[in-house]
């Protein structure tokens, strides 16, 4: 995906990232710019020691680092150098803008979006927004408004932004999911799995999910008991207990991470998910039955709100993560054993899918700047 000599004189920074939430989108937004003006330059800025760093390389793209972190919540000590850090970040990205000189720069959400725009916005450089959740981050929402455009998922999202600059697009999705070619029967083989089985697959996002991860491990042979097999997608914190406690058990795939995500939704009949924005987009698209179990930590509780606009539509179950121990294992048994509430789910939430949201923002993006 590097630049050859074909360039079009056209240069976008992409910022953001810290999980694959913001990065995966972000990702998507650049193949879409690439394949609407071949000759565009892309740089993306994130944050050191974050995911950004190898996923952004490994999609193709160049990537600077910078020196930034956010407000840790749970150990006030740990705040004492963010002054500092915020202070070198925005010299950092001065610097690496100066050298880029871009044409336009995107914010997708992560640490990094915010000193990324707000200088871009200090030179008059046009900036635009992807904010994926229904529940706005403040820093979006403090750029929003001197951005040029606003790109969002969903109505209603007058009340954090100026309602002139707002676009709606739905979610970028991973163009290797919108276009699932493996079936079902190949996808399950490729983890060692018996195709002739109900699958479920259990996903925290891609830094894993300890309330997930915790229901499973104490109900883990109820799925063997019940004919069941497991996807088990932990996390780096959680993989090595994981992998320790499924040792001999057949029915049972576990990893900290899967790297191809698509055969992971092709192989499972059920899925038991976080409620993100991004993991939203995707599970409509591949039109799954699905038990949400929201992470209550998430800032205004986003994740509730973005489950709770399913649930009502019929298109997914939720369980609350302080429930999940004593209800999750056996909800996702009973719904394995109702195939007629399965498709009820999947047709659903196979109406909610929006396949186009990259174009729709890069065909934007480009408009304005041209």
């Amino acid at each position: 995906m590097s630049t050859g000599n074909t360039n079009s004189g056209t240069k976008i920074i992409i910022a953001g990232g810290g999980t694959g939430g913001h990065i995966f989108p972000a990702i998507a937004i650049a193949n879409a710019l690439k394949k609407a003006d071949p000759g565009i330059e892309i740089l993306f800025i994130g944050a050191k020691g974050k995911m950004e760093m190898e996923k952004v390389p490994q999609a193709g793209y160049k990537i600077e680092g910078i020196d930034i972190a956010g407000f840790n919540r749970s150990s006030l000590l740990k705040n004492i150098g963010l002054p500092f850090k915020l202070i070198r970040s925005f010299f950092q990205v001065r610097r690496i803008v100066k050298a880029f000189a871009p044409s336009a720069v995107v914010g997708v959400g992560g640490y990094s979006t915010f000193p990324v725009l707000k200088l871009a916005q200090a030179k008059g450089i046009p900036t635009f927004i992807h904010e994926s959740n229904s529940f706005a981050g403040k820093s979006n929402m403090m750029l929003g408004k001197n951005a040029t455009k606003i790109f969002v998922a969903s109505d209603g999202m007058e009340k954090f932004f100026p309602a002139a600059k707002l676009q709606i697009t739905g979610n970028p999705v991973r163009e290797a999911i919108v276009q699932m070619h493996t079936d079902r029967h190949t996808a399950s083989m490729s983890f060692g799995l018996d195709p002739a089985k109900q699958t479920v697959l259990v996903t925290g996002g891609s830094l894993g999910a300890k309330g997930i991860n915790e229901a499973i491990d104490v109900e883990l042979d109820a799925f063997a008991q019940n004919n069941v097999q497991l996807i088990w997608q932990t996390g780096k914190p959680y993989a090595a207990k994981a992998a320790a406690r499924v040792k001999g058990q057949s029915n049972v795939w576990t990893d900290a991470f899967i790297t191809k995500m698509e055969n992971a939704y092709a192989a499972a009949d059920i899925v038991i998910s976080r409620a993100g924005a991004m993991a939203i987009a995707e599970l409509c698209v591949v039109k799954k039955p699905v038990i949400f179990v929201p992470f209550p930590f998430a800032a205004e509780d986003h994740q509730t709100v973005n489950a709770l606009h399913l649930v009502e539509k019929h298109a997914g179950i939720m369980i609350k993560d302080s429930e999940a121990k004593e209800k999750l294992v056996p909800a996702v048994i009973a719904l394995s054993k109702n195939e007629e509430q399965q498709r009820e789910l999947q047709q659903n939430i196979g109406k909610l899918a929006v396949t186009d949201a990259d174009t729709q923002i890069a065909s934007a993006i480009l408009k304005a700047i041209k």
